[in-house]
């Protein structure tokens, strides 16, 4: 038994010393596996270079297109509850390459857009229609609309604004 326990101890030491060796650094100047893994992670994940990513250094293209609103938030004002309003957005390529919307997404699903899907020559127009549904809103709504395009930022933004009037269906509240 106690050559049993003897031999186990050995053993367990032998373990612990050869694993506390293995964060030496090797003769390349790595710092163990951990370097190796992480030299291994930047292979596998090279860094990317995106042309709509702009940097304060990077210069813009001087041909890109450019989305020129003739305003960029349009306000409702109060609607009743439950109600459904559109309004149409203008906006013209005031740059010197022809302009193509690839999406359009709304801050929540309450919020509908619609694009010009035709590339807009330069001097051309397009148009964004909005639709909001107000049932289940009440009060102040504020919806942002992102606009991707090939412009240079490449997201664009648009905004509408409502007060959805309290519904009366209650009538006044007894005491």
């Amino acid at each position: 038994m106690k050559r049993t326990l003897f031999s186990a101890l050995l053993l367990s030491a032998g373990l612990f010393v050869g694993a506390c060796n293995r964060d030496k650094a090797s003769a390349d100047g790595t710092e163990g596996m951990n370097a190796a893994a992480t030299a291994a992670a930047d292979v596998a994940n090279p860094t990317v270079d995106n042309p709509n990513a702009t940097e304060e250094s990077e210069t813009p293209n001087p041909n890109a297109p450019v989305m020129t609103f003739t305003e960029t938030e349009f306000d409702f004002g109060d609607i009743k509850p439950g109600a459904v309003v559109n309004h149409t957005f203008s906006f013209t390529n005031t740059g010197k390459s022809p302009l193509l919307i690839s999406n359009a997404q709304a801050s929540c699903g309450c919020t509908t857009p619609n694009w010009t899907k035709d590339p807009i020559q330069p001097g051309g127009k397009g148009t964004i229609e909005v639709q909001f549904n107000s049932q289940g809103k009440s009060g102040v709504q504020h919806k942002e609309i992102s606009i991707q395009a090939n412009t240079q930022p490449s997201v664009n933004k648009i905004a509408i604004k409502t007060n959805i009037l309290p519904d009366g269906t209650a009538g006044p509240v007894r005491q």
